[in-house]
């Protein structure tokens, strides 16, 4: 009964409940239309997850993958809330454009009943952090705590309680010289395991996307604040 007790149970794949929302909400862009587009296209690049020991919740977490048509859809809507001139915007999608093919990039944030254990940044966390496809697995080129969550983080991350620590990790594009994301590749699995629990988040992905992108119309959306 007692080691029955100590299992830890994760929310399972696909189901997981989104997290209550504490804290006052994140702005929105006037325009109706383009509030409903970024919110669509931040429901296909993010999942939610949480972590019980017997019933208790010991982790809520949730991630963001940062894939080139979410990179554009973020940067333009940073672009509308800060009223950027075109060419600043057009340079600002350029960048993301470029780190899109060097880095795969997740934001995610995590809110952790004993925050001793809210430690991904550090050298000796518990946390082990990676990034699966059916390539292969990589782990974190860098990982940055950017910060307690607040109300301009939630413009860009409305699920981001008061209580979460918000982080970016940077992944390699590549295992063992090949592309991570291959022609037969559907989805990226980003795991976090520790003795606290494991954690995986599926986002999907299209194959082959190691050529570079298109080039992006105009219009306005933007990066994390912690840029």
């Amino acid at each position: 009964m007692r080691l029955a007790a100590l299992l830890l149970a994760v929310g399972a794949v696909g189901c997981a409940a989104v997290p209550p929302a504490i804290g006052e909400p994140g702005a929105q862009v006037p325009d109706r239309q383009a509030e409903a587009s970024y919110q669509a296209a931040l429901s296909r690049v993010t999942e939610h997850r949480e972590v019980y020991t017997g019933i208790d919740t010991q982790l809520f977490t949730a991630a963001t993958y940062q894939s080139p048509d979410f990179r554009e859809a973020r940067t333009r809507r940073q672009a509308m809330f800060q009223t950027w001139p075109e060419p600043k915007l057009n340079d600002a999608l350029a960048r993301e454009r470029a780190e899109a093919a060097q880095v795969h990039e997740v934001v995610f944030g995590v809110s952790i009943v004993d925050r001793r254990f809210d430690d991904f940044d550090s050298k000796s966390s518990i946390w082990r952090l990676s990034l699966a496809s059916d390539q292969g697995e990589v782990t974190p080129l860098s990982l940055k705590r950017v910060g307690r969550a607040n109300q301009d983080i939630r413009a860009y991350y409305p699920y981001m309680g008061d209580f979460w620590t918000v982080y970016r990790v940077r992944f390699p594009t590549s295992v063992n010289g090949r592309p991570l994301i291959g022609p037969s590749t559907q989805a990226l699995v980003f795991r976090m395991s520790s003795t606290q629990g494991q954690v995986e988040m599926k986002f999907p992905v299209s194959g082959a996307t190691a050529s570079p992108p298109p080039a992006l119309p105009r219009t306005a959306s933007g990066p994390p604040p912690s840029r």
